[in-house]
């Protein structure tokens, strides 16, 4: 349930999580009005970790960290793609459901979104590469420079969704990628 500021402004926070298995993406966002504000963002290493059994755990202890620390309304998902590895696949499963046990521990309502439908949201191509949603993510969000680790990047641009999907307003940057290419020449490589 969203909270109220001390000028009576309703506050909403937004966990983005892009779960993975040798590297994991969070994404916190506050939305106030029509406001949005990035609270952080980052990774979680699991690739030293010598069991998927540990890093499972790890996983869910971070998961449980960031919602006690941010206190989240809402958790959002990028939900798995399809590939041909099997084995991936069922590893990537499995960092899935331990991040969704972490928020239904704490009973914070979960909801999924496909890659595609995360990138149409927030550059308007559901093709975009990992770098455009991030570069649309600096405007939106006023990040001041490029994560080394675009799975950061990634799990904010599901909270963003998240919050576009639920009848949030229309994006406060640029409207397609061709107008933020136009706008921001020389962020664009």
């Amino acid at each position: 349930m969203a909270k109220l500021d001390k000028n009576n402004q309703s506050e909403q926070i937004i966990l983005g999580l892009d779960p993975g298995t040798s590297v994991m993406g969070y994404g916190l966002i506050s939305v106030k009005g029509q406001q949005l504000k990035l609270l952080q963002f980052g990774v979680i290493h699991l690739s030293k970790y010598s069991t998927h059994e540990l890093k499972l755990k790890k996983i869910f202890d971070r998961v449980i960290s960031l919602i006690d620390d941010f206190n989240p309304d809402e958790v959002a998902l990028e939900a798995p793609f399809y590939g041909k590895n099997v084995q991936s696949m069922l590893k990537l499963g499995r960092a899935q459901g331990v991040s969704m046990a972490a928020a239904l521990s704490r009973e914070i309502p979960i909801t999924e979104y496909a890659p595609k439908k995360v990138k149409q949201s927030v550059t308007s191509n559901g093709n975009a590469s990992k770098e455009q949603v991030a570069n649309m993510l600096m405007t939106l969000l006023k990040i001041k420079e490029m994560p080394k680790l675009l799975d950061a990047t990634d799990a904010l641009a599901v909270a963003v969704c998240h919050h576009f999907q639920k009848g949030g307003s229309e994006k406060a940057g640029p409207k397609s990628w061709k107008a933020f290419v136009g706008e921001n020449p020389r962020r664009v490589k």
